[in-house]
C-alpha cells in the first residue's frame, strides 16, 4: 500500500501540486521579486535575468533563470575576470539569501522543474555520471532537494548523489513537506552557504577528471 501511494504521488499529485504551489508563490512573492529585480539592475547592470541550460528530466536540457549575481567586469583584453572579483557583496547577499533563485518559480510553473527534487547542475557534468548517478534524472530536477538540507553547497560530490538517488527511490508527499519546512529553516538561518574555491567542492567535471587521471574509481 505504502509503495502504491508513493507511485500514486511521484506521477499524479506532485506536478499538479507543483504548479500550485508555484502560482501561489509568485502571487505573493512578486512585491520582492519586482524589487529584487530593480535593485540587481541597479548594482549589477543588465540583462537581470541570467540564463543558463541545465539537464531536467531524462537529461532533456531546458534553459534555468535565476537573477544574476555577478558584474560583466572585463580585463583589458576583453575577457572577464574571475568569478571572485565578479560576486559583489550584493551578489552574495543574493546568493546566501536565496533570493538568486526566485526566478526558478517560473521554471516550475512551466514544467521544467519542481519544488523538490535533485538540483539541476551543468550539462557539461553528464559525461562523468556513473549509471547509478544518472538516477538522479529520472525526475524533475528542483529548487530544494534531500541534499540540500544534509549540506547544502558545502556536501561533497558522491554524498550529494547519494542523497539525490535516496530522494529518487522513495518520493512520498510527508517527505517533500519536511524537506520544504528545514529548506525553508536553512534559507532564513543563511546556514552551510559554501564559497565556490574555498569550502564548496570544485566543480564536478574537474573532479571526477582528477579522480580518473589518479585511477581512483
Amino acid at each position: 500500500m505504502r509503495e502504491c501511494n508513493e507511485l500514486i504521488y511521484s506521477r499524479f499529485v506532485k506536478r499538479p501540486l507543483d504548479f500550485i504551489l508555484a502560482f501561489l508563490s509568485i502571487s505573493l512573492l512578486s512585491p520582492i521579486i519586482l524589487v529584487v529585480a530593480i535593485l540587481v539592475r541597479i548594482n549589477l547592470g543588465s540583462p537581470v535575468i541570467f540564463k543558463q541550460k541545465r539537464p531536467g528530466i531524462n537529461e532533456n536540457i531546458f534553459t534555468m533563470y535565476k537573477f544574476r549575481t555577478m558584474t560583466d567586469e572585463r580585463d583589458e583584453h576583453g575577457e572577464l575576470l574571475p568569478n571572485s572579483v565578479r560576486l559583489t557583496k550584493f551578489g552574495k547577499l543574493l546568493r546566501s539569501s536565496s533570493l538568486d533563485e526566485l526566478p526558478e518559480l517560473f521554471n516550475i510553473l512551466i514544467g521544467d522543474m519542481s519544488i523538490i527534487g535533485p538540483r539541476p547542475l551543468a550539462i557539461e557534468y553528464i559525461p562523468y555520471y556513473t549509471e547509478q548517478e544518472r538516477i538522479r534524472h529520472s525526475v524533475r530536477p528542483g529548487l530544494s532537494g534531500l541534499a540540500q538540507i544534509n549540506g547544502r553547497n558545502i556536501v561533497q560530490w558522491e554524498q550529494r548523489f547519494f542523497y539525490d538517488i535516496e530522494y529518487v527511490n522513495k518520493i512520498t508527499f510527508i517527505n517533500d513537506i519536511k524537506i520544504i519546512l528545514k529548506t525553508i529553516k536553512m534559507v532564513i538561518k543563511r546556514a552551510d552557504i559554501g564559497e565556490l574555491g574555498v569550502d564548496a567542492p570544485i566543480d564536478f567535471d574537474q573532479y571526477r577528471k582528477g579522480k580518473l587521471e589518479a585511477g581512483d574509481t
